[in-house]
């Protein structure tokens, strides 16, 4: 029946692949929003916390609670744009880059069982597939958690 669904078994899937990384990020303190801003920062350095909350198409206080938590950690620091005042600029520490690379860790597990039965085309297929599918951007929630 899930087979002639592809929503349903989407939805599930997603289901287990979101419960098994909360999972493995807890050990780390971390919880999937946290980790969503860290990979962010590491991969596109220092920006805006704007276009943070851009990219993860998220209200700004939740983007603002997430980065509460990893500047209390010293995994992130704001600072004021000294070319616009208004503007905070969010940059990765040296102790966020290291729990970032925790974070990729976890997804590559998390992933190694999710795709075992998956060969590497088949997991590139699956990505563009994905990439495909239409999600209004006011139900996003990737940094919910």
């Amino acid at each position: 029946m899930m087979a002639d669904r592809p929503t349903l078994a989407l939805a599930f899937s997603g289901h287990t692949a979101a419960v098994r990384i909360r999972k493995a990020l807890a050990e780390y303190g971390l919880k999937p929003g946290h980790g969503y801003v860290l990979l962010l920062l590491a991969d596109h350095g220092a920006t805006s916390q704007q276009s943070l909350v851009e990219a993860l198409a998220v209200d700004p206080s939740v983007l603002v609670a997430v980065l509460n938590d990893l500047e209390r950690e010293g995994m992130t620091e704001r600072r004021r744009d000294p070319a616009d005042r208004r503007r905070h600029i969010v940059e990765i520490t040296p102790q966020g880059k290291s729990r970032a690379a925790d974070f990729e860790a976890v997804l590559a597990a998390v992933e190694a069982v999710l795709f075992a039965d998956l060969n590497g085309g088949e997991i590139c297929t699956l990505r563009g597939l994905l990439a495909r599918i239409k999600t209004p951007a006011d139900e996003s929630s990737c940094a919910d958690g």
